[in-house]
């Protein structure tokens, strides 16, 4: 915690397989007492992954909080002991069959740092041969799409991409396209 804040006290509300909500009192520089409500999250990797043909690499899948499908990037869960790096080609294979060479590392953040510590790792990959998904339990109904990557970038700007993390990828990865040939 920073040092001019204090935490006073910590109440674990709920605690899932995935998240655990804590209730935490702290003391801010001046005195003041606050509340802040805080989930706890295991840190995620996602990758951007293109094809020979230009195409990045999309899953489609239903996100019941939403009540919607959405278009992003592979991603998921950093298991104990995996390296974000290994769990990036491990998400990609298993989400989209695909099999990825090398893998640069394109950005670390916090997916939002006003309710959750979850750190978010971001990959990217140019070398991938396609092969069969090895879907995980929960998976079912995952599409694999492939979109030209000028495409996905006119999507992310028309508010066609609703995904942060994916909308951050496009970002980083037209950054780091834009170094080399497209």
């Amino acid at each position: 915690m920073a040092e001019s804040f204090i935490l006073l006290e910590s109440d674990l509300i709920y605690a899932g397989s995935i998240i655990s909500l804590y209730v935490d009192k702290i003391k801010s520089p001046e005195g003041r007492v606050m509340e802040r409500e805080v989930v706890k999250h295991p840190d995620a990797v996602g990758i951007v992954a293109i094809n020979k043909r230009k195409e990045i690499v999309f899953v489609k899948q239903y996100r019941h909080a939403i009540d919607a499908d959405l278009l992003e990037i592979p991603a998921g869960l950093l298991a104990d002991s995996e390296s974000p790096e290994e769990c990036a080609v491990r998400e990609l294979r298993e989400e989209t069959g695909y099999r990825a060479g090398a893998v640069h590392k394109l950005a670390e953040f916090y997916t939002s740092a006003g309710f959750t510590d979850e750190r978010f790792y971001l990959f990217f990959t140019d070398e991938i041969e396609e092969g069969e998904p090895e879907r995980d339990e929960g998976e079912e109904g995952m599409q694999v799409e492939r979109i030209p990557f000028i495409k996905a970038v006119e999507m992310a700007a028309s508010g066609k991409i609703e995904d942060a993390k994916t909308l951050t990828a496009i970002l980083m990865a037209a950054r780091r396209i834009g170094r080399i040939e497209v």
